[in-house]
């Protein structure tokens, strides 16, 4: 008699861990809140930086915002596997919060800072910024976006 066993897919990466559904919303959410952050104090960035770094020509204000959702989701899931590869799955909401804003960090110094003013200098954006690219907005930015994800992450980490 043949039996059948029924397992679970689970919504963890198997190789790294951590779960990338929760690394999608949490990042939506912190790309939401940096980017109505974005749009009260640098606008500019959302209307012509961003778009124009996949050749856009602006103003292209709701473009820029959807590529920087894009953004947002896609570094979510790279948190997730951060939690995963770095044993904070299940770790308390302090230390999931603290990561995130470490991670936030992390992304403003590579790609804000340092990956942002090459890209936008390499596709002829007249309004690339110099390099390095300091600025405080960015770097408040790029922590809240940090906050909200590790937080959402782990409120959902058990999706």
């Amino acid at each position: 008699m043949a039996s059948k066993t029924q397992t679970r897919t689970a919504s963890r990466t198997e190789a790294l861990g951590g779960n990338w559904k929760a690394g999608v919303v949490g990042g939506l959410a912190g790309a939401l809140v940096f980017g109505g952050f974005m749009a009260a104090m640098t606008p500019m960035v959302l209307e012509m930086g961003i778009p124009a770094m996949y050749g856009i020509a602006g103003p292209a204000g709701a473009i820029g915002f959807v590529i920087h959702m894009a953004h947002g989701a896609i570094l979510g899931v790279v948190f997730a596997a951060v939690v995963g590869v770095g044993g904070f799955e299940r770790a308390p909401a302090v230390r999931q919060v603290s990561a995130g804003v470490i991670y936030g960090l992390v992304i403003w110094v590579l790609l804000a800072v340092l990956v942002m003013p090459i890209w936008l200098g390499a596709v002829g954006f007249p309004g690339a910024p110099p390099l390095p690219n300091i600025g405080v907005e960015s770097l408040v930015g790029h922590a809240v976006y940090g906050a909200v994800l590790g937080a959402v992450y782990y409120a959902l980490e058990d999706l």
